[in-house]
């Protein structure tokens, strides 16, 4: 098993610490249940409810990805494509309504990845540790 990366399980819905076990109930992020989390991990029993209104700061999180996907869509759709600015608009905002279940669950699993460090990876036998045993 490799090391646990915190960008895979903020991308992906794992936990932050073991990087296996499902952070949310729901795979898909467009589901009726997409807030409901798990209470601990499922693989590695991890708390990922620390305490009562821990996710409030994972606001901020979410401002800051709608920020980044703004700024980039606006880049790449006015400035490249030469889109007119008020076609743009028209379309951002359902896109901003369909992305809100993706970018709260990304929130939430970045807010506690800042908190929750990675699990340290299991060394395994060598060569040297094999011959020292008689192995």
């Amino acid at each position: 098993m490799s090391k646990p990366s915190q960008l895979h399980s903020i991308l992906f819905n794992k936990c932050p610490r073991c990087d296996e076990g499902d952070f949310f109930v729901t795979k898909s992020a467009f589901s009726r249940r997409f807030d409901e989390m798990h209470d601990h991990c499922p693989h590695c029993g991890e708390n990922l409810m620390p305490e009562p209104g821990f996710y409030w700061g994972s606001m901020f999180v979410s401002y800051a990805f709608y920020t980044v996907y703004i700024l980039i869509s606006f880049g790449i759709v006015v400035q490249l494509l030469h889109v007119d600015l008020d076609y743009y608009l028209i379309g951002l905002v359902p896109t901003l309504i369909l992305l809100t279940p993706y970018f709260f669950r990304m929130a939430r699993r970045a807010w506690l990845s800042i908190f929750i460090s990675p699990a340290p990876t299991k060394t395994h036998l060598t060569t040297d540790t094999a011959t020292t045993t008689g192995k």
